[in-house]
């Protein structure tokens, strides 16, 4: 069986590391190149970064970030927020990204997966989902999680994948930032997709990740706020893990 992946997410705005609940309240909580240093010297196996606020000066700021990350780190790190062309994921994958995520854009320009996929290759993308549960369907939302869609959470992610996307990042923003554990039952039916599952929004325990990467399927984890605010080292939390019968790299 592969490994289970533990997966860091370092939310960037204005070139520094912050978190919220539901993406508000945001507080800084640290320099992303450290940050991302210290998450891979404690086994961390890739990281993921976005770009949450994109302004074009964001996006300048960020390709400069990226090119220090890639300088710092020795592991996988995917990179998103405001990518919305060929051009722009190409440049960041210039900068040394060896994934880009694609979410807002993409649910507005389907065909932006396509492009992005045939250029560089599916391994290279990295669709990226938030959804609300609103009278029992699951809304696939944009411009982190605030507008609504008329799309659905399990269509769409069919939908990325056949288009070309390597790689599921679900994110469900009725958990996100909560720490009162993944809806499992959310990423079980994502699994049955024939590319890996990636599952965020609401990891507050290591229980909660054991969870989810068993009941639930996914073939990774991600969270943020037990790793920045040190409630979980990645050396306890795979060490946990592993004690549980869940393959993970140590």
């Amino acid at each position: 069986m592969l490994a289970k992946r533990i997966i860091p997410c370092l939310d960037i705005r204005d070139g520094q590391t912050v978190k919220g609940i539901h993406f508000e309240g945001l507080r800084r909580v640290g320099d992303p190149v450290e940050l991302g240093a210290k998450y891979a010297a404690q086994g961390a196996d890739e990281l993921v970064y976005l770009d949450i606020s994109a302004t074009q000066q964001g996006r300048r700021t960020f390709t400069d970030l990226v090119t220090r990350i890639a300088a710092r780190i020795d592991i996988p790190f995917t990179v998103g927020g405001g990518i919305s062309s060929v051009e722009d994921a190409g440049r960041l994958l210039e900068a040394g990204a060896d994934k880009v995520t694609v979410n807002s854009a993409a649910v507005r320009n389907p065909a932006l997966i396509d492009a992005i996929a045939a250029r560089y290759g599916s391994q290279f993308v990295v669709a990226a989902i938030d959804a609300r549960l609103v009278d029992g369907r699951r809304v696939v939302t944009t411009h982190g999680g605030t507008r609504p869609t008329d799309r659905e959470l399990f269509t769409w992610a069919r939908e990325c994948v056949e288009r070309g996307a390597g790689e599921i990042l679900f994110t469900s923003m009725d958990h996100d930032g909560t720490k009162n554990g993944y809806p499992c039952e959310v990423f079980a039916r994502l699994a049955e997709l024939p590319v890996p599952i990636i599952a965020s929004g609401g990891a507050g325990t290591v229980a909660h990740i054991a969870e989810v990467l068993t009941r639930g399927g996914a073939d990774a984890a991600l969270a943020a706020s037990i790793f920045h605010y040190d409630e979980i080292p990645i050396p306890t939390l795979k060490r946990e893990l592993h004690r549980a019968g869940i393959p993970v790299r140590l």
